[in-house]
């Protein structure tokens, strides 16, 4: 009996978990939700290689395409470490999509600064600093890295990518599902997107 009870509890749990509506584990999603181009970026915060992507390919891709409405753009948690979890729990603790894609844009930037050593309560404390930058307190913030929901929704939408993308490597870019990875320049990401226009 207290097996079966053990069973429907785990089960109830993931229910709840998989319904949740909590808005700081959404992913990230900004431009026009009915754009005919939808780009999904799967990318884990301490990799260099979506450092890269992101400082060089994204504030292009949204000043000719995500603000004129032409694409959608997600950005799709893929930690593959506890700092890069944090982080991401991090940008979700902010209320307002702008705000929280303007900390996701200081996190990048200042990746060599946070994302180093193997003291990950110090990662925290680096990474709680750059959330202060766009008005989060220590006190909401250290509410956020304590919730389980959070992190459960997003290390299971690490394992759903996982499953429909078979992702190899950080960043992966899907283009109207379509599969992209490796390095790739801003010139070739944006004929990609203009032959789907």
């Amino acid at each position: 009996m207290i097996e079966i009870n053990k069973i429907l509890y785990s089960t109830f749990f993931l229910i709840l978990i998989f319904f949740s509506t909590n808005v700081e584990s959404k992913i990230l999603t900004t431009g026009n939700p009915d754009a005919k181009v939808t780009v999904k970026v799967f990318s884990s915060l301490t990799c260099p290689h979506c450092a890269s992507f992101h400082n060089s390919i994204f504030n292009n891709l949204k000043r000719e395409f995500i603000d004129k409405g032409l694409v959608k753009f997600e950005h799709h948690a893929f930690p593959l470490d506890l700092a890069a979890l944090n982080a991401e729990i991090i940008v979700r603790c902010h209320g307002d999509n702008d705000k929280k894609f303007e900390l996701l844009d200081k996190i990048y930037q200042k990746q060599k600064i946070w994302a180093v050593g193997s003291n990950i309560n110090k990662i925290n404390d680096s990474i709680k600093k750059i959330g202060s930058e766009i008005n989060l307190n220590n006190k909401k913030m250290d509410k956020c890295l304590s919730d389980e929901r959070v992190q459960d929704n997003i290390l299971n939408q690490r394992i759903e990518a996982q499953k429909k993308y078979k992702i190899e490597s950080t960043p992966t870019i899907i283009i109207n599902e379509k599969k992209y990875t490796g390095s790739m320049e801003y010139k070739q990401f944006k004929k990609a997107i203009e032959r789907k226009l």
